[in-house]
């Protein structure tokens, strides 16, 4: 099997044909990229640089595929996976105050409940 890619197009190329993959795939661009690097004696370093990734995002995608199989090559989210801002605590302080008092603005709930925030300085 020979796997090309142009700026314009990923190709997959067996002796029975070809398989196009659209260029928004990105899922195809790693899975490749693995396969260039792991299976086609490409090397990491080299696949990583030909599909425009760094040789530690290389890693990083291939512990997910041994991890996760397919779906560790689905494109992730940035940023935090949870709502850090809104704790349990937080989210059980306001529906105590609304139960008290269905009509409560949130400025009155903020007013009611403080933030209770440490700061804690270093010399």
């Amino acid at each position: 099997m020979n796997i090309s890619l142009s700026k314009t197009q990923l190709r997959f190329t067996g002796p029975g044909g070809s398989l196009r993959v659209p260029n928004n795939d990105e899922v195809c661009r790693r899975l490749a990229m693995l396969i260039e690097g792991q299976c086609e004696g490409l090397g990491p370093a080299k696949a990583a640089q030909k599909y425009d990734f760094s040789r530690q995002r290389y890693y990083q995608i291939l512990a997910a595929f041994y991890a996760e199989g397919a779906e560790g090559l689905l494109l992730q989210s940035p940023g935090p996976k949870t709502d850090y801002r809104r704790t349990d605590q937080v989210v059980r302080l306001v529906i105590r105050c609304r139960f008290l008092d269905p009509d409560c603005s949130p400025a009155v709930i903020a007013q009611k409940n403080p933030p209770t925030v440490s700061y804690h300085w270093s010399a």
